[in-house]
């Protein structure tokens, strides 16, 4: 009884004061328009809590650092779609439904089907009708292994029937650098990292992953509209933090930072880098993981893992 008195007394404790120190958002390496959203975040929690927050930038060892954190509110986790869905792919030191508490789905991005001028097709038909012509011959940037470049395009090569070979990098910068150079022939990557590039010429863009065409890539039609019906995935975003968290501070994050992601300055700022902010209930975030983990989980079952 006393036990179970102290606990209680923790969690509401821990809502009244909280944050009473410093609070840590761990998230991807640095470049990324997640890591961007991440310090966006942090500068308003800061000025909301009175206490700093900072970034740290630990890549996807940081899910599992998080996972391995008291649950108190101090480490919190700003990631993308590997935190739920690279289990699908290769064995992982976590469970995204056991080892966190959701607090907030943050952002959805379209991703961008490129590819260098050197291979020679002009739209999505093109490129399926090459792949079936040239199994495990034409090379595709991953970035990290289950975000979302490399999970768009396994949809793809399999909704598509097609081979396609993996070149994996440790983050979309050097990955989208040996697509620029030649080194690799395509890429499925965010929005916002790609839209400059495409301008310039260097690279030629074939369709957005969404499944309505989005202003964040004007004129472009979707995979689904270019000859690859039913496809669909966006690179997703969300806070996390460790399970048993008390649920009054998931709650007080959850309404904090859906208060700075409403804001409609932060609204355009984001909108500039091919993000498009949202937040959500912590159950509903929940649902979703499961809803889309359910949907991806048959595609990905015999995906080819990391050697």
């Amino acid at each position: 009884m006393a036990a179970a008195h102290t606990m209680l007394c923790m969690g509401v404790a821990c809502a009244q004061t909280y944050p009473s120190k410093v609070v840590r958002i761990i998230t991807t390496a640095p470049g990324s328009g997640t890591e961007l959203a991440a310090r966006l975040i942090a500068r308003g929690l800061t000025a909301s809590f009175g206490q700093q927050v900072i970034v740290d930038n630990r890549g996807i060892i940081g899910v599992e650092i998080t996972a391995k954190s008291p649950p108190d509110g101090y480490t919190i986790l700003h990631y993308t779609s590997p935190v739920w869905l690279l289990h699908l792919m290769q064995e992982v030191r976590w469970d995204a439904q056991r080892d966190f508490a959701t607090i907030t789905l943050a952002s959805r991005t379209p991703n961008i089907i490129v590819v260098h001028p050197s291979l020679p097709v002009n739209s999505v038909k093109q490129l399926i009708d090459l792949a079936r012509r040239q199994p495990d011959e034409i090379n595709y940037a991953a970035g990290t292994l289950g975000a979302s470049a490399h999970l768009s395009t396994e949809l793809f090569a399999s909704m598509a029937g097609i081979r396609l070979v993996r070149v994996s990098y440790k983050g979309s910068g050097p990955a989208v650098n040996d697509l620029l150079a030649g080194q690799v022939q395509l890429m499925f990557p965010a929005a916002g990292t790609i839209t400059g590039h495409v301008k310039s010429g260097r690279l030629r863009a074939l369709a957005v992953t969404t499944a309505e065409p989005t202003p964040l890539a004007p004129g472009l039609p979707t995979v689904a509209q270019a000859g690859l019906a039913g496809y669909e995935s966006v690179s997703l975003s969300g806070y996390f933090a460790p399970a048993k968290t008390p649920a009054p501070i998931i709650q007080r994050l959850s309404q904090e930072i859906g208060r700075i992601v409403n804001d409609a300055e932060h609204k355009q700022r984001m909108a500039g880098l091919g993000m498009e902010l949202m937040n959500s209930t912590p159950d509903g975030f929940a649902e979703m993981i499961r809803a889309e983990t359910a949907r991806l989980s048959g595609v990905f079952k015999n995906a080819r893992r990391e050697k």
